[in-house]
């Protein structure tokens, strides 16, 4: 089979964390078969030095013309200046709103090996963890009007949270379809108690699951309380559904509870198989260059990517099996670095991964 995929490396650490993705699918190419088209495209920092944007239009009629787009990462202290319309991550948000991409799938998954990685107490996780939040991608506060300047003789700024009933629903039946898979559990959350979008938003989310997913045990949980409950009882939780700007947050200390914020890859999905793969971490432009990033999290990205767009179940499997043999043998990266382990730099565990599939 062929399939054509734009790869986006972007700025800091992404080419590097891209190189060791297009590595382990170039194994999985030779292994089962398949063709791989790659097209390099800019996007991010990058694009903004070449072509004086962070999302060229070259950029963007590839990307609705593949197949599917690997993501890097975007920014570093570069850009931090520009103005935020011209900032490489607003390429990044464009792009997923031209994509249609509205809902972002984030698994926080604690790997076998690598409980020690993690802040947490042994007994609250000797069960391990799997927490999988559902983002909704664009809409809310990110989208919303913004405005700034001076009010009575003081400065001023505000950003805009808007929601309609139609971007709710949506990203509920993603949640939705998603918990009728695994244990038909579903968590909402919102901060109802006040903001008047998260009334809305828990109104619509109860709605829509009475309706089309009755079978489903629906819980709201406030914002502030979802954040001490991660890092209380994490096991508590399988899919969670949220806002934009609510899920940016938690799918980070998420990843934060499993060991390392490098192992988590991220899916951004719309109404076609055509989806944006991603790791969810940044381009953390600080060890750019340095041979030092774990590259898993973009590995297990493009791995999603063949699972998800493409329906190559056994192709994904290869890669996920791959990785938790490397990490058996104890290799890690600086991230994920134990007493006794193997360090290695973001090539060779690339390396490593691709020798195992």
């Amino acid at each position: 089979m062929n399939y054509n995929i734009a790869v986006l490396k972007g700025d800091g650490i992404g080419p590097e964390i891209c190189a060791g993705a297009v590595l382990t699918l170039e194994k999985i190419a030779k292994k089962f078969g398949h063709k791989f088209n790659l097209n390099y495209l800019p996007v991010g920092g990058c694009a903004i030095d070449e072509y004086g944007s962070p999302l060229p239009e070259k950029t963007v009629k590839a990307c609705l013309e593949c197949d599917s787009v690997l993501l890097g990462a975007v920014g570093g202290y570069k850009w931090d200046n520009l103005p935020a319309d011209k900032r490489p991550e607003k390429g990044l948000l464009e792009l997923r709103k031209v994509m249609n991409l509205y809902s972002n799938i984030r698994p926080a998954k604690l790997w076998k090996n690598l409980a020690d990685a993690s802040p947490l107490k042994h007994e609250l996780i000797k069960n391990g963890i799997e927490i999988i939040i559902v983002r909704e991608l664009t809409g809310g506060i990110y989208f919303g009007e913004r405005k700034s300047g001076f009010e009575n003789c003081a400065e001023y700024a505000s950003d805009t949270e808007k929601y309609s009933v139609r971007e709710i629903e949506r990203i509920t039946k993603t949640a939705c379809e998603l918990a009728m898979k695994r244990s038909k559990k579903l968590v909402s959350v919102d901060k109802a108690n006040v903001l008047e979008t998260s009334r809305l938003w828990r109104k619509t989310v109860h709605d829509y699951c009475e309706k089309h997913y009755p079978e489903i045990e629906l819980t709201d949980v406030l914002v502030d309380n979802m954040a001490m409950q991660i890092v209380k009882d994490p096991a508590q939780f399988d899919v969670v559904v949220t806002s934009n700007l609510f899920g940016d947050i938690l799918s980070d200390e998420a990843a934060q509870i499993t060991g390392s914020i490098g192992m988590l890859a991220s899916s951004s999905l719309g109404e076609t198989k055509c989806g944006l793969y991603e790791p969810i971490h940044g381009s953390a432009p600080d060890i750019a260059g340095k041979d030092i990033a774990n590259p898993i999290a973009t590995i297990l990205a493009a791995a999603m990517m063949l699972r998800d767009s493409f329906n190559l179940t056994e192709e994904y499997s290869a890669i996920e099996n791959a990785i938790q043999k490397v990490l058996d043998e104890n290799y890690r990266t600086a991230d994920i670095m134990g007493k006794g382990k193997i360090k290695v730099g973001c090539k060779k565990m690339a390396e490593l991964i691709a020798n195992r599939i």
